[in-house]
């Protein structure tokens, strides 16, 4: 299933729904985050996903980012809460979401990083290396916040 993503566009269609997803901003030792390049879009993320019904949003971000990446994670905090009306997914098959995702930080346990059925390329990748690639404004701003160490943030 496809998507589109609008960011503070008059163009985006109107949310018809809002579901709660959850992810990992993982960090391993040598300070590289994990990020995978979404079948979907083309465009680098962190691993994120809906989380669903008797799951806690742990698990479920442990989870999405193992079906995501091939990688192992523990939960170490919380980056943030990020629910901006402004941020609006549409798929195609006419499900338009208002973003609703909780951000954890995460550190490697195992597994490897791997490509998967939604995920093209999956790696990790030092501070320097973000500037060239294609990573969605959203998506960024929650880098950005673990980078200047401005979190938790609560939208």
């Amino acid at each position: 299933m496809g998507r589109v993503e609008y960011w503070n566009d008059a163009r985006a269609p109107h949310p018809n729904s809002l579901v709660p997803a959850c992810g990992v901003l993982a960090v391993d030792d040598a300070g590289r985050i994990l990020l995978q390049r979404r079948r979907d879009t083309g465009q680098w993320a962190l691993p994120m996903g809906k989380q669903e019904l008797g799951e806690t949003p742990t698990a479920c971000a442990t989870r999405e980012t193992h079906e995501e990446t091939g990688v192992l994670v523990e939960i170490t905090g919380l980056l943030g809460i990020y629910s901006d009306p402004g941020h609006i997914v549409a798929y195609t098959d006419g499900e338009v979401r208002q973003e609703y995702e909780v951000t954890f930080l995460a550190r490697p346990t195992g597994g490897a990083p791997a490509a998967n059925d939604e995920a093209s390329q999956v790696g990790w990748f030092a501070v320097a290396e973000l500037g060239g690639l294609d990573i969605h404004p959203t998506m960024r701003r929650q880098i950005d916040h673990f980078l200047s160490g401005r979190f938790p943030h609560f939208d």
